[in-house]
């Protein structure tokens, strides 16, 4: 790409070059080789194919994800959590080892026990992550006994990978002792991820994905 000046402003294609308006500059740059149809059809594109289809299936997924968590992840105010998440969503879909290049999935790799530490070990921001503060057995939330929260936020998300949709209900449950029931949510067929928030005088401590 390079910029031109020129008394004949120029916009559109002449030959192998490209005219255009870019910030109140006139810039001209060669064609792009790419051709759709042969990215579409041609066996040599078959692995980028594979690629830009799983990145597809990443992004989206962890923008439904996020979108469940929205209020939260602005309280964690990390402006680049947005790239790191995504590259954790990478980073589980590759732990997909049941599926075909091009084909693999986070749920998938949520499944496995690298992809779900991946996801616990998740820090947002600079706010604490869970690490081993907590755990969930059952229908109830266990605390470290170290722990001095006084409250936490459970939040359920349903997640549906072919749909691209994700269901989620917010709980919050008192601590006035090291464990604490919180309800059932959804079915037992439904793949579910948990994200917790724990407060101490209503100031979020610690949270994260357990």
């Amino acid at each position: 790409m390079a910029t031109y000046e020129s008394l004949i402003k120029i916009k559109g294609a002449v030959g192998d070059l490209v005219f255009y308006n870019l910030n109140g500059k006139n810039v001209v740059r060669k064609k792009s080789g790419f051709n759709k149809t042969a990215f579409k059809k041609n066996a040599s594109y078959e692995k980028v194919r594979q690629n830009s289809s799983e990145f597809g299936h990443c992004s989206k997924i962890g923008k439904i994800i996020r979108n469940s968590l929205d209020f939260y992840i602005k309280a964690a105010g990390d402006p680049l959590l947005y790239q790191k998440f995504a590259r954790v969503m990478t980073e589980i879909k590759d732990l997909d080892t049941v599926s075909e290049r091009g084909k693999r999935t986070v749920e998938n790799g949520l499944k496995t026990i690298e992809g779900k530490n991946i996801l616990t070990g998740f820090q947002l921001g600079e706010i604490e992550n869970l690490s081993t503060e907590v755990k969930i057995k059952g229908q109830r939330l266990y605390l470290n006994e170290n722990n001095k929260a006084d409250e936490a936020t459970i939040i359920t998300i349903k997640l549906d990978s072919e749909s691209y949709i994700a269901e989620h209900t917010e709980e919050k449950v008192f601590l006035s002792q090291p464990e604490a029931p919180f309800k059932k949510q959804f079915t037992k067929d439904d793949f579910l991820l948990y994200f917790v928030v724990l407060k101490k005088n209503n100031e979020i401590t610690h949270m994260g994905f357990i």
